[in-house]
């Protein structure tokens, strides 16, 4: 027979013969991402970049891979950016930009300041908390920041509280944000069960789901306006939570934060038809903007019940057509097994003694297939015309031009640094810091998160280390992965890329430095809390790991 056997390349766990050297050598590449984007404020194609080459130097160097695995392991990657992903991504956006472009977007906006009631502490629950959520589902990619900081100095609140009420608003959802998309992406880089890293991050997030309501009221108005407003705070973040965990266990982590939001928001509002809080108005809180922001008629008609309908349609939409897409499991229908050339089996894994397995799911009906046919049938309903339709399809193309390369550039940089063993070999030191471990797991998070401003990101560099830290513990995979999306949430409050959103909506810019001093401490508090929850969960209540 005429043919050249490939070439099987185990992964030096050690290759500088002493784990604490090379560990850091292997973060080199994650450093400089995250400094380069953090510290020195380059844009994220320019930063990842320079990650993936140096991993590149770095695993030909020092770990000595062959180039051929180099080449395949990043060209892996960049074929999973853009199917999943970036299919997801395109969806996503183009039915924003679709209710942004037909109107929809305002009717929903004006809706929220009807239901507000007036008192900033119930703007803060629904407009930042309930709707930031919804946006953060469907759209993310800072969305939620940019919109809800924007209506709340609109409706009252001083600007510079409005953007850190939306900064901290913005955590809970984010695990399940971009519909899924950091879910999906951590397991694509870690190779584990989607299923069960979406019911897993479902029960770590609902603890935070349901106090961040009541947490954002103590923010505006303290102990005064919890007192006064605390039953609306329990229902919004009962039943988001509620929702929250039923939806990622039951049907996944596609439509969880969509389900969860207008949950939140209808029982919110129904809830504020019986019960008012006590007049302490926004003046004496002394949280009145002299000059609204966001509000472009001063005092537009209330909406029609049909205008109403209209306003939410879009995503009642999506909703269910995510909910139907699970349900008659159409994700799977004509998937396609492609194992990647060179680099399937052809790798191994020291640590497990195993071969790395590069198997690519083509899944031509995925989720980014069934938000398609959300938006299509949202356009037939609301009566957009072609042109209309087609223009926000193109705004969209246009604006995934950089991020779309720059996803490609961090998920290849994820891939290359998973199969070339660097991954592996942080995850042997760090495991190092015994059983405290996973309490450190949410911290990883959300550096990464602080630094890349995504739970996305944060799942592609470090997900796989987490796997490989649970395996040196021998602790559970699923739990400490999904940590660090759960983790990841909190550190996208001090993000830099997520508060520059914030400040120039409302024209703070040059103030992110208050900004981010303004939020750091609850990006602290909140992430030491979910830590304590995945210690929890390790040892003490192993029956909610699946």
């Amino acid at each position: 027979m005429d043919f050249v056997l490939a070439v099987v390349w185990p992964q030096p766990l050690n290759p500088l013969h002493s784990i604490a050297l090379s560990a850091l050598v292997a973060a080199v590449p994650l450093i400089l991402v995250l400094v380069l984007m953090g510290g020195y404020r380059k844009s994220g194609l320019f930063a990842s970049a320079w990650g993936l080459g140096t991993a590149g130097l770095l695993a030909l160097l020092i770990w000595h891979m062959p180039l051929t695995l180099v080449l395949w392991s990043a060209v892996y990657g960049f074929i999973y950016a853009v199917w999943p992903i970036l299919w997801i991504v395109f969806g996503g956006l183009w039915l924003y930009n679709l209710t942004q472009d037909t109107g929809k977007f305002e009717l929903l906006r004006r809706w929220m300041e009807e239901h507000a009631s007036g008192d900033p502490c119930i703007q803060a629950i629904l407009v930042a908390f309930c709707f930031g959520a919804l946006l953060e589902g469907s759209a993310g990619f800072g969305t939620p920041v940019a919109v809800t900081a924007c209506l709340l100095a609109g409706l009252g609140l001083e600007p510079r509280r409005a953007v850190i009420v939306a900064l901290i608003a913005n955590t809970a959802p984010v695990a399940f944000g971009g519909l899924g998309l950091p879910i999906v992406a951590l397991a694509g880089v870690t190779g584990l069960d989607l299923y069960q890293l979406s019911s897993m991050a479902g029960r770590q997030v609902p603890f935070l789901s349901f106090i961040l309501p009541a947490y954002l009221v103590w923010v505006v108005a303290r102990g005064q306006g919890l007192r006064r407003t605390w039953p609306a705070a329990l229902v919004a973040g009962s039943t988001f939570a509620l929702a929250q965990f039923l939806v990622s266990n039951l049907w996944g982590p596609y439509a969880t934060d969509i389900i969860a939001a207008s949950a939140s928001i209808a029982a919110l509002v129904t809830f504020l038809r019986f019960w008012v809080p006590d007049g302490t108005s926004q003046n004496q809180l002394g949280e009145r903007s002299p000059a609204p922001l966001a509000v472009a008629d001063p005092d537009p008609p209330a909406l029609s019940s049909r205008q109403a309908i209209v306003a939410w349609l879009p995503w009642v939409m999506l909703a269910a057509v995510m909910v139907l897409w699970s349900y008659l499991k159409l994700f799977q229908v004509g998937q396609i097994i492609i194992p990647i050339p060179k680099l399937h089996n052809n790798v191994i894994i020291t640590l497990y003694q195993k071969p790395y397995s590069a198997l690519y799911s083509f899944q031509p009906l995925g989720i980014g297939t069934a938000v398609l046919a959300a938006t299509v049938l949202t356009a037939l309903c609301i009566r957009a015309g072609f042109q209309v339709v087609l223009k926000s399809g193109s705004k969209t193309l246009r604006q995934l031009r950089l991020p779309g390369l720059t996803v490609m550039m961090i998920v290849g940089l994820a891939y290359l640094y998973n199969y070339s063993g660097m991954a592996y070999t942080l995850g042997a030191a760090v495991a190092r810091i015994g059983p405290a471990f996973p309490l450190v797991s949410s911290y990883l998070g959300w550096v990464a998160c602080f630094l890349s401003g995504s739970d996305t990101a944060s799942n592609l560099l470090f997900g796989n280390l987490q796997v490989a830290a649970a395996h040196q513990l021998h602790l559970s995979p699923v739990l400490l992965a999904a940590m660090n999306s759960s983790g990841a949430v909190t550190g996208k409050m001090i993000s830099p890329q997520n508060i520059a959103v914030g400040v120039t909506t409302v024209a703070l810019i040059g103030q992110e430095g208050r900004i981010l001093r303004g939020t750091f401490w609850h990006s602290v508090l909140l992430a030491f809390m979910l830590g304590l929850v995945a210690l929890a969960q390790a040892y003490w209540l192993p029956g909610m790991v699946p």
